[in-house]
């Protein structure tokens, strides 16, 4: 499959809006931290002389991008690391400080429709969901997990309320023998909590969960904004798409922390710490969401939410508590990792 075959079946969601929150300018230096199929990287190399930094987890995703390299003419260069290792990558490439990044946290349509990388509960494939192909896959997990830490999953990263159900459900399944295949877990939970009509799969929940849990997907989110703060210029952009509400709670907080009222003393009781000063500064209304023409075109695009910040001259600061909390994997769960 070449990228541009990908470009066909992958549809970038809030392109324009996006692109629009970096507004690129020419001879800029940008970072595409989820390059998928291509298409933001597409849309900066648009802007003239502007060069573009792209990372994915996904060997699939850089071998299919090779193509869009070289027809970039040196404007674009193309690694294979998580979002997570963006500060690091961008300094490595010489391109730091960067005018802008953009990330789109979650799994490409390429992902979902390819039965054998076990995203999907639509086609049905090995029980896998590992976006590098390498580490523990979702059957390993499904196999080995304890009752109540398979629960904790269910719960925390897919916010099903039937978690425990489903858990003892799965456990009792895989008593009587490995459950390897996409289509045989989701049997075990249809049958477990089945769904009304109308509803979304009873599945799709459980499904979300395990691909978080093997991916590490929401402390990759936490690590990338951080470096984020890191690797950006003083006015350089950041914009992130999100596409579920655990992900869009520890943007939205993360940007909240680093919007605040900065150094203003007089408002201040006394005795009072000064709070830390504002790395970055957001305007516009937020989260800026799909149009009903972008959602007729790509249903995909449904959950999908747009948040927006430039950097300030303030020096980036440490992740705190709340934050780590919202990412970090249960307890019972990390012990077994």
């Amino acid at each position: 499959m070449t990228a541009a075959g990908n470009a066909e079946r992958h549809v970038p969601v809030l392109l324009e809006e996006a692109v629009a929150a970096l507004a690129p300018h020419a001879g800029g230096v940008y970072l595409d931290a989820t390059f998928g199929a291509g298409g933001y990287t597409r849309a900066l190399l648009a802007h003239e002389s502007t060069r573009v930094l792209a990372l994915d987890r996904d060997p699939a995703a850089i071998r299919d991008g090779y193509a869009l390299v070289e027809a970039a003419g040196g404007r674009l260069t193309l690694v294979e690391a998580r979002f997570s290792e963006l500060a690091q990558v961008a300094e490595r490439s010489g391109m730091a400080p960067l005018d802008g990044i953009v990330a789109d946290i979650g799994v490409s349509s390429m992902q979902f429709d390819e039965a054998a990388r076990g995203f999907s509960i639509r086609n049905d494939g090995p029980l896998d969901m590992r976006m590098e192909g390498r580490g523990r896959s979702a059957a390993d997990i499904v196999a080995e997990a304890e009752e109540e830490a398979l629960a904790d999953i269910l719960y925390y990263y897919g916010e099903e309320r039937a978690s425990r159900r489903i858990a003892r459900a799965i456990v009792w399944a895989r008593e009587q023998g490995r459950i390897e295949t996409t289509r045989a877990l989701a049997q075990i939970i249809e049958r477990a909590a089945p769904g009304k009509p109308g509803d979304i799969h009873p599945a799709t929940k459980s499904f979300q969960a395990l691909r978080i849990a093997v991916n590490d997907e929401l402390g990759e989110l936490v690590a990338a904004l951080a470096g984020a703060e890191r690797a950006l210029k003083p006015g350089g952009r950041l914009a992130v798409v999100t596409f579920h509400s655990l992900e869009d709670r520890i943007v939205k907080q993360f940007l909240a922390e680093r919007c605040g009222r900065g150094e203003t003393r007089s408002r201040l009781l006394p005795g009072e710490p000064v709070p830390p000063p504002r790395t970055f500064t957001s305007e516009g209304r937020q989260p800026v969401t799909p149009s009903h023409r972008e959602l007729a075109a790509n249903p995909r695009a449904r959950s999908a939410k747009l948040r927006f910040a430039t950097r300030s001259e303030a020096p980036p600061r440490a992740i705190g508590d709340a934050l780590e909390r919202l990412a970090r994997l249960p307890e019972r769960v990390k012990g077994r990792r």
